[in-house]
């Protein structure tokens, strides 16, 4: 490097890094992602939420064979769980297949609707595996974190998209948005639905965005929405703002109409 740039603050990287360099980190998580979508000419998204920690069932099924026979109870336990689990991979891959292959029908200059995962193991995988097993793009909005793997193989060239900030990662989930399907997951996935939901209720986020909760059963176990409305915390009417699906084929259905009467006809046009 020259020491004409090297004089430049934008090329110093102790600057860059500093806390004084912080509102040049942010717009880069603004700007970066922005030139990401327009030079794959993505016009929107769907995003898929879920737990990292789901196996797909081939791993689940390998790893509880393979286990030692003298395995502790426990740890058997967690192996049939994982195995358990597992039908939430699988379905998530084959509502991201289904959704591609849909979206890849549609008439359109730009690409529409493309299935985008927090880009690492788990639901995420399964979400950009169908969609990459349909020929389409699968976009990975990453996080770097220390304890956990950051990427899949499945996510397209030029898509993975990796964040420091959560915050505008969380911009970024949204922003494209034009539909959500939650799966089973923990802290992460609530703090993901919660928020969207909160921005929804408070006419922060005024397009019309059909949420699906995977898992009636799941959902309604973690969260006691009747009793929040029983309580008032929340309205009757909130309960209207995401709707349960308890298979691929419901969740496509309903999925493909909403999208459509609201963002290929609809309001959003």
């Amino acid at each position: 490097m020259n020491k004409e740039n090297k004089d430049r603050f934008y090329y110093n990287k102790e600057f860059l890094g500093s806390p004084e360099g912080r509102s040049v980190r942010l717009l880069s998580e603004y700007y970066g992602p922005f030139q990401r979508f327009r030079r794959n000419r993505i016009q929107d998204t769907i995003v898929f939420f879920g737990s990292a920690r789901l196996k797909s069932e081939e791993d689940a099924k390998a790893a509880l064979a393979n286990a030692p026979k003298n395995i502790s109870k426990k740890k058997k336990t967690i192996l049939k769980t994982d195995l358990e689990m597992s039908q939430y991979y699988e379905a998530a891959r084959k509502l991201s297949f289904k959704m591609t292959k849909w979206s890849k029908q549609l008439k359109h200059k730009k690409k529409r609707f493309i299935i985008t995962s927090g880009g690492g193991p788990g639901i995420m995988e399964a979400a950009n595996r169908g969609a990459t097993e349909a020929k389409g793009l699968a976009v990975g909005l990453s996080i770097s974190l220390p304890f956990e793997q950051s990427g899949n193989e499945w996510i397209s060239d030029d898509l993975e998209i990796n964040f420091h900030y959560f915050f505008m990662r969380k911009f970024w989930f949204l922003y494209l948005a034009k539909a959500m399907v939650v799966w089973p997951g923990g802290f992460g996935t609530l703090d993901e639905v919660m928020e969207a939901l909160t921005l929804i209720q408070t006419k922060k986020l005024r397009k019309q965005i059909p949420i699906v909760l995977f898992d009636s059963h799941f959902w309604n176990n973690v969260v006691n929405w009747e009793f929040l409305v029983e309580k008032g915390v929340i309205s009757r009417s909130d309960l209207d703002l995401f709707h349960f699906c308890d298979s691929v084929d419901d969740a496509y259905k309903y999925l493909t109409k909403k999208i459509t009467s609201t963002h290929l006809r609809g309001p959003n046009f």
